[in-house]
């Protein structure tokens, strides 16, 4: 087999282009040189532009890739997700130039051992399948020399990349403090003082009442609903495929192009238009999870300002396989204010949750001041027990960064920590230990964790340098394909 790929060396460096570099592929090389009119200039590196029409190009090309219609290659968020990816791309590209990056054969070939498709492309008899070869060439509309370009080109940025995600810690020290900081265990004693235990305590008054409701009318507010209008286009399971896609592609252009109206799309494809009335940003009640208006992109969509305030149809959303759905706002209800009457049980609750979180507070202040005397007496903590941030037991977030900071040399010692909408929590935290041995398995997947971290810190603080280095400058903002042009 060796000897095979090395006969056929050069034809190999080229299909292993098609194989292991897609996004290459979808992007091309020509964006590395020639010039466009500034006004379709989003962004230059080094010089040299990105463009809207090359945003657009491979934009459409990786929707086809992947099975999606025009109308989501036109999307800005699928648009700027292709933007993001072409900018990473030239900028590493300048980066790979600027170093003078070489790929050698060994490299090459070695490359190509790894690439099981590549032996697809032999016939029973060992020899190689040119056609097929060339057939796959032509079908990507790539010559030979972009091929051998876009080869050298990935293995580059393989290496660069990859000396840059292999950088390790300076020590493994530093692993082995970590570890044994998550390991250290403190013994902790709790008293809570929950607001809930203080609310037979709290009457307030009804102009208390009233005035925590004036002051608070957003609070008691209708939601905002919508009653809209869609159609759903759904294929037929013993249909043909290929027609279904085509006309899941009409669907998708005629609701997008006339987007003042659903009927044009409804009477062309034999739709029946259909209503829902009460439609909040969480969705409707009563509406089963495969209803076309209970996926959260079609709500999110709804409540966009291009169907919200223009009332024009929303992209198609493909809301499970074979159907797909657009939807517009027929009416929009705005949030109202209810009559206080109508939410007074709300309201009291609401003033007596506050009044006994504070109740609880000052409660808890007071005894937080006689402990801080008086750091010895243990009255009304629980019993103790034993936590680390390898076990933290029911301790978490503030409560277990405020335990860990405790000075070991000043223990016994007392922290207090708020909690909204419960209370405040007393912790004493009596000792601290190291337990002996450790978790080898433990010790190792930290180990990882750390190296993981510290390699996504390093490549982001390298493509930040060869940010800059490339010169990057903005031009215009890339804008929805309705606007023509990136520019204003």
């Amino acid at each position: 087999m060796f000897d095979t790929v090395r006969k056929h060396q050069k034809i190999l460096q080229l299909i292993l282009m098609l194989l292991i570099v897609p996004s290459f592929v979808m992007f091309g090389i020509s964006g590395y040189s020639g010039f466009m009119d500034k006004e379709t200039d989003i962004v230059k590196i080094n010089g040299k532009a990105i463009t809207v029409q090359e945003v657009d190009s491979a934009a459409k090309r990786q929707a086809e890739r992947v099975g999606g219609s025009v109308q989501i290659a036109q999307s800005l968020e699928f648009r700027q997700a292709i933007l993001n990816e072409l900018l990473q791309q030239r900028i590493l590209g300048f980066a790979v130039n600027d170093l003078r990056l070489q790929v050698g054969k060994d490299a090459l070939i070695k490359s190509l051992q790894n690439i099981p498709q590549i032996r697809a492309l032999y016939k029973s008899d060992g020899s190689f399948d040119e056609q097929r070869f060339k057939q796959l060439l032509a079908n990507n509309g790539l010559s030979e020399e972009q091929f051998y370009a876009g080869q050298s080109f990935d293995l580059k940025i393989q290496q660069l990349v990859g000396s840059v995600a292999r950088t390790e810690l300076a020590t493994p020290k530093i692993s082995e403090a970590i570890s044994s900081l998550y390991e250290t265990e403190r013994e902790v004693q709790l008293l809570q003082f929950n607001a809930k235990d203080y609310l037979s305590k709290v009457n307030p008054t009804s102009q208390e009442l009233q005035a925590f409701y004036d002051a608070n009318t957003r609070l008691f507010e209708s939601p905002e609903f919508i009653d809209v209008e869609f159609i759903v286009l759904k294929a037929d399971p013993k249909g043909d495929a290929k027609a279904f896609g085509e006309k899941a592609d009409q669907f998708a252009n005629m609701t997008y192009d006339q987007s003042d109206s659903l009927k044009p799309t409804a009477d062309k494809l034999k739709l029946s238009i259909q209503s829902q009335k009460n439609v909040t940003r969480n969705g409707t009640a009563g509406l089963t999870k495969d209803h076309p208006l209970s996926n959260p992109k079609v709500i999110q969509s709804l409540f966009g300002d291009e169907a919200l305030k223009n009332k024009r149809n929303i992209e198609a959303v493909q809301v499970a396989p074979g159907v797909f759905v657009s939807a517009r706002v027929v009416t929009f209800h705005p949030a109202q204010t209810l009559p206080f009457n109508d939410v007074a049980a709300e309201v009291k609750r609401q003033v007596g949750q506050r009044a006994a979180e504070k109740l609880a507070s000052t409660t808890a202040a007071e005894y937080y001041a006689t402990l801080q005397k008086d750091p010895k007496n243990s009255t009304g903590f629980a019993s103790p027990i034993w936590v680390s941030r390898n076990k933290p037991g029911n301790l978490v977030g503030q409560a277990m960064d405020e335990v860990m900071s405790v000075n070991a040399d000043k223990l016994p010692a007392v922290i207090s920590v708020f909690n909204p909408g419960v209370g405040v929590s007393l912790y004493r935290v009596v000792q601290v230990r190291q337990p002996s041995g450790g978790d080898d398995k433990v010790h190792k997947a930290q180990a990882q964790q750390i190296q993981s971290l510290s390699a996504q810190s390093e490549f982001a603080g390298f493509m930040a340098y060869w940010r800059d280095a490339s010169a990057v400058k903005f031009i215009n903002p890339l804008k929805s394909t309705a606007s023509g042009s990136a520019g204003s």
